[in-house]
């Protein structure tokens, strides 16, 4: 009987190897970064020195800019992506950047190579006509239903994160003046009026589904389950999945969709940038310019459609 064929031997690590590791432990001990990032540039610095080994049979510490370029038109021509590209161009600069610092070579061969030019990626917002649909979805005639239908409506009605919303506290709404107080990123505070609509599912819900959900169990978070506990991010974006199946909407979702879309129809109506930036918690203007994107687009699309000669 014969022997069973041996597996296939591993690939011999290229020249340079060493190196890698060693600017790996060093990434770990500064950053502090996660095994599966590790193990992205790891696997990008282990491709390029095995490129570069057959190409010259150098180690990956004797790379030019020639190299470099060569590399990366490579990758491009094989169909590679300009975000792919621009992220392996990162983890080569990251990596001379520390051999020069070590003192291991004296230039780094990526000083002078662009990233790839990435286009801004529009974020996904839903019609008006669609949000209605979505609003609509849950049972209101049980408190799930209540609670669900609430938290889209002041979700749409605030264009609060998705973990802004679950997180919300009793403290944090004032029902009297209309407006939530959030804490965003980086600990800022804003005021964020809830509107009419949303004021009213609000009410509802605090004085039917939120004590029929939580019986004589105490919970500071204004969104609760029937455990008692506040509603996670992870559970209310089931939830968003499971009315837009019921509201017949198609589109890809995501947690941040109705946030999208406030911000969408509000520029759509003539609101301020400013004003948006301000409502959505941005502390840069230029996050807020890309909303201005989709909204121009809209018109477009509207002018197209409406216009004897569009």
């Amino acid at each position: 009987m014969a022997a069973p064929e041996a597996t296939a031997a591993r690939a011999p690590d290229p020249p340079g190897t060493d190196r890698i590791e060693a600017f790996l432990d060093a990434l770990w001990l500064e950053r502090g970064l996660s095994e599966g990032t590790l193990r992205a540039y790891r696997s990008d610095l282990t491709a390029f020195a095995r490129w570069l080994a057959g190409r010259r049979a150098g180690a990956v510490d004797s790379a030019d800019r020639a190299d470099v370029l060569a590399y990366l038109a490579e990758r491009v021509q094989a169909g590679a992506r300009p975000r792919s590209t621009a992220r392996l161009l990162s983890s080569l600069r990251r990596f001379y950047r520390w051999l020069v610092r070590e003192g291991r070579i004296s230039r780094d061969p990526t000083a002078d190579v662009q990233s790839p030019r990435i286009g801004q990626a529009l974020p996904g917002a839903l019609t008006e006509t669609e949000v209605e649909a979505l609003l609509a979805a849950p049972e209101t005639g049980d408190p799930v239903g209540l609670r669900d239908r609430t938290m889209l409506e002041v979700l749409y009605a605030t264009g609060l994160r998705v973990s802004e919303l679950v997180g919300l506290r009793l403290s944090q709404v004032n029902t009297r003046q209309g407006v939530v107080r959030v804490i965003g990123k980086g600990d800022r505070e804003r005021l964020v009026p809830l509107g009419e609509s949303a004021l009213e599912w609000l009410t509802d819900y605090h004085a039917t589904a939120r004590p029929a959900l939580l019986g004589r169990r105490v919970c500071e978070s204004v969104f609760v389950t029937g455990r008692g506990g506040g509603m996670t991010r992870q559970a209310f974006w089931y939830r968003i999945r499971r009315h837009a199946v019921t509201a017949g909407i198609s589109k890809q979702l995501s947690p941040h969709t109705l946030r999208h879309s406030f911000a969408t129809h509000l520029l759509n109506h003539g609101a301020d940038l400013r004003v948006v930036q301000l409502l959505l918690g941005h502390s840069d203007l230029s996050t807020t310019q890309i909303y201005t994107h989709v909204a121009r687009q809209r018109l477009q699309e509207l002018h197209a459609e409406h216009h004897p000669r569009g």
